[in-house]
């Protein structure tokens, strides 16, 4: 891993008709994701029916995972994307702190550990 950057991919699959709220939603949580410091990448990629997206999104460090994490996106406009949509993946890989890795828990994410690689 490139420094101490954390990467996320999420997979989500979006409950039938209601497409249009969720593009809703995924639109303000990218817009104040965009706003916080240490996100370095935040990118939807969508399947060609419009029922499953991913979400590969990517940190400076464990600090900024922290932040998001605790954040206002995640926690108010999570909860509204998931009134819509489920989450049937979350991977994460990266060098976590020991909060960072509690707080990935709790969301059930399945954490990838750097293993080996080239350091700078």
């Amino acid at each position: 891993m490139i420094n101490r950057m954390v990467l996320f991919v999420v997979e989500i699959t979006i409950n039938e008709g209601e497409f249009d709220q969720f593009e809703g939603v995924a639109k303000v949580m990218t817009a104040g994701s965009r706003m916080e410091a240490g996100t370095l990448g935040y990118e939807w990629c969508l399947s060609s029916d419009r029922k499953r997206c991913r979400l590969i999104e990517a940190y400076a460090d464990s600090d900024a995972v922290v932040a998001h994490m605790t954040g206002p996106v995640v926690q108010e406009l999570v909860p509204k994307a998931l009134a819509v949509a489920s989450i049937t993946g979350f991977s994460v890989y990266g060098d976590l702190s020991l909060e960072a890795a509690r707080i990935m828990a709790g969301f059930g994410a399945e954490v990838f550990a750097p293993w080996l690689g080239l350091k700078r």
